[in-house]
């Protein structure tokens, strides 16, 4: 682990020479990664729209024929959320109602009832073994969930803190997946596992990389062929969690790579 982190710190120091960027370079690196960003995490989940139908419907607002209605919604969603993040990356820090308002943001438009809002009923991941956090449990575990954080970005490096937050909310999964619960058990026809959270992996995902950006590091991107080692290595990160934070941080070095061929094109 501590090889792909001197990488990642390296090519972060390549990246670091190209700063400050102008605005108008900015601008474009920021939605550049909006729709690479909202594409990857939907797809990880089951979205059907592929990444240029992704920008079709966030920078044209056209819908796609033959495309379920709920995944341009989620697209939507994405976005906000996306624009959320940089609001508060100048912070410094994340609090609960911050995670609660990113997932309403990804969600009002599908489940406004559910959505930032704390599950009530237990719900069960499809291709787990492990069970989620029981509902009357929720908030004091998500009161320790951001005590935790602090210290993980106290004593960690960035890639490891934020690894490390992003699996410690799913094991949470404090939040009901809207439109997907029935009889109190989260159902994914074409999911299994950690793929089928839905709305809390795509929460977790982006403040995982909203606190990469808070430390000055770039987003770490998952693309949607690796779902299976995402899934397996998360999985396995109940009782070992070595894989699943160098897969984070393998993926936060490819997006670097990518990044700096932005600058050498």
């Amino acid at each position: 682990m501590q090889k792909i982190v001197n990488e990642i710190d390296t090519l972060q120091s390549e990246i670091n020479k190209h700063r400050p960027l102008d605005p108008d370079l900015l601008k474009q690196i920021k939605e550049y990664y909006r729709i690479g960003l909202t594409y990857t995490s939907n797809a990880l989940e089951g979205n059907t729209l592929t990444e240029s139908e992704t920008k079709v419907v966030l920078e044209e607002g056209i819908t796609i024929g033959g495309k379920p209605l709920k995944d341009h919604l989620e697209a939507q969603g994405a976005s906000e959320a996306y624009d959320f993040v940089y609001q508060l990356i100048s912070k410094k820090e994340i609090s609960e109602e911050d995670i609660k308002k990113l997932h309403k943001l990804f969600y009002y438009r599908i489940d406004e009832k559910n959505a930032g809002t704390y599950r009530n009923k237990q719900v069960f991941l499809t291709g787990s073994k492990y069970p989620t956090t029981k509902p009357d449990k929720i908030a004091s575990e998500m009161s320790k969930f951001i005590a935790n954080l602090e210290q993980f970005r106290e004593t960690e490096h960035p890639v490891v803190a934020a690894a490390l937050a992003h699996k410690e909310f799913v094991f949470i999964h404090p939040f009901i997946d809207p439109a997907y619960a029935v009889n109190c058990v989260i159902p994914r026809q074409v999911i299994t596992g950690y793929g089928g959270q839905v709305g809390n992996g795509r929460v977790a995902r982006l403040f995982m990389n909203l606190i990469l950006l808070q430390e000055g590091y770039n987003i770490a991107i998952i693309p949607p062929i690796m779902r299976a080692k995402y899934i397996s290595s998360l999985e396995k990160a109940h009782t070992n969690d070595s894989d699943f934070l160098e897969f984070i941080a393998q993926m936060l070095k490819e997006t670097q790579k990518d990044y700096i061929r932005l600058f050498e094109s």
